[in-house]
């Protein structure tokens, strides 16, 4: 994974602290957006990592755990129990158009955690296909398949998820008319 340099302005070994944190818990993860796209083969700069858990309330609690004790904290005011609640997390997407809850920590500055308020595709599938790398000897990370990258990114609709799946696609030798 080519996340020295790629990944100028996160950085590395808050990305390996947040890997090795979720990986001890066991949280079961993926990891989407710029981090995934670098994965892929397109650098561009990213600062933030946005993840995506199967959401079950056990799992929400330990990630929720995982990144408290690297010093991260929602930066809104929400608990672990609130987000494991589906209806609630439902009202947030309909009322308020959330797509994730951020996170952020004073030891980690440069480094933002997103965590998606929905699962935007089968998890288990998805984990089960992921690309899985290491960032470091002791922290395996699972990025979200190309085929799930290049969807999420054309369901988002944004002008920089539009421009990653075309740059994904020509690195990728597929059509570049996305």
């Amino acid at each position: 994974m080519r996340t020295k340099g790629a990944l100028e302005d996160m950085k590395v070994e808050s990305l390996e602290a947040i890997v090795r944190a979720l990986n001890s818990a066991q949280v079961p993860f993926i990891v989407v957006g710029g981090v995934a796209v670098n994965a892929h083969g397109y650098g561009r700069l990213t600062n933030d990592l946005d993840i995506v858990i199967r959401l079950r309330p056990e799992t929400i609690a330990a990630t929720f755990t995982s990144l408290a004790a690297l010093g991260y904290r929602p930066l809104v005011p929400i608990s672990a129990d609130q987000f494991s609640d589906a209806a609630q997390r439902d009202r947030w997407v309909a009322e308020k158009h959330m797509r994730v809850l951020s996170f952020a920590s004073a030891s980690h500055r440069e480094t933002p955690v997103d965590l998606f308020v929905t699962e935007p595709f089968d998890f288990e599938t998805e984990y089960a296909h992921a690309l899985v790398q290491r960032i470091a000897t002791d922290a395996p990370l699972r990025v979200v398949s190309l085929q799930g990258l290049l969807r999420m990114k054309r369901d988002a609709g944004r002008p920089q998820d539009l421009a990653d799946v075309a740059e994904l696609l020509a690195v990728h030798g597929g059509p570049t008319d996305a």
